[in-house]
């Protein structure tokens, strides 16, 4: 078998709990899967909503490559400090113009070159410009610039949009991967172009939730329609992703397959 470049895509890391679940298990997902390239969806990473410098740094000490966000990146304000400066930092590339930060970016890790691209859906989400356009266009200034293999985060909420991205995508992307849903489906797939794909990689955090948040706080919300405050779960914490084995001289997804990582007693 051709030597093939591994990346881990680790799905949306939800609060303290969710950056102790990346920390306990990336170690050995690393050895596991002879892992090249880590990329993880941050943008719940601060109590549930946003992302701090600090935690920022604190992914990449341990090892993580990207960092890619979607429609919380601005609910810290702190983030404002490094995201004109940080471009290991994604928000999604079809943002207005104007918006600060960047929304792609080419890496060279071990002597290849990866492009990363952050995209935001539109379905029962913020109306932003065109991300099926805007993924295109830099997926190919990236291709032109160097880079073999391109890998992008679809942080979007319609399944169907998610695949017709894929679609759209396959033979120029290497992978395309979903989040923003915290639920994992089951449907990793090298489409026919040779683009690995999933819908979403899932959620990092705590399971024993509604999608993150205390079961108690969201129950209350659907019984009763009453407003609840938002907040962090603590128990049942997994770790949700997938890894994409890539040729690095085609650029074309050998196998994508999902993971999931949880401790027996469902605390860390």
């Amino acid at each position: 078998m051709t030597e093939t470049f591994n990346i881990l895509l680790v799905g949306d890391i939800d609060g303290s709990p969710g950056r102790d679940a990346l920390f306990k298990w990336l170690p050995s997902l690393i050895s596991e899967f002879q892992i090249d390239f880590i990329i993880v969806n941050g943008e719940n990473a601060a109590g549930g909503f946003g992302i701090t410098p600090e935690i920022v740094e604190g992914f990449f000490q341990k090892g993580v490559d990207v960092i890619t966000t979607g429609n919380h990146i601005w609910r810290k304000k702190e983030v404002f400090r490094i995201i004109d400066s940080e471009k290991r930092l994604l928000r999604p590339v079809n943002m207005p113009a104007g918006a600060p930060g960047f929304g792609y970016g080419l890496y060279e890790k071990k002597g290849y070159k990866v492009g990363v691209v952050n995209a935001l859906g539109r379905v029962y989400m913020d109306p932003l410009e065109c991300p099926f356009r805007a993924a295109k266009e830099v997926g190919r200034k990236l291709k032109a610039d160097g880079a073999l293999m391109l890998i992008l985060d679809f942080h979007a909420e319609a399944t169907s949009e998610k695949m017709a991205m894929g679609h759209y995508l396959d033979g120029l992307f290497s992978c395309v991967v979903g989040t923003h849903t915290h639920v994992q489906t089951s449907d990793a797939r090298v489409l026919s172009g040779g683009t690995g794909y999933i819908t979403d990689a899932g959620m990092t955090g705590p399971h024993d939730s509604v999608i993150g948040v205390s079961k108690e706080k969201a129950l209350r919300k659907f019984v009763t329609g009453m407003p609840a405050k938002v907040t962090v779960a603590e128990g049942g914490v997994a770790l949700n992703g997938a890894v994409c084995r890539i040729d690095p001289v085609t650029g074309h997804a050998h196998s994508i397959e999902s993971i999931i990582r949880a401790s027996s007693n469902g605390s860390l």
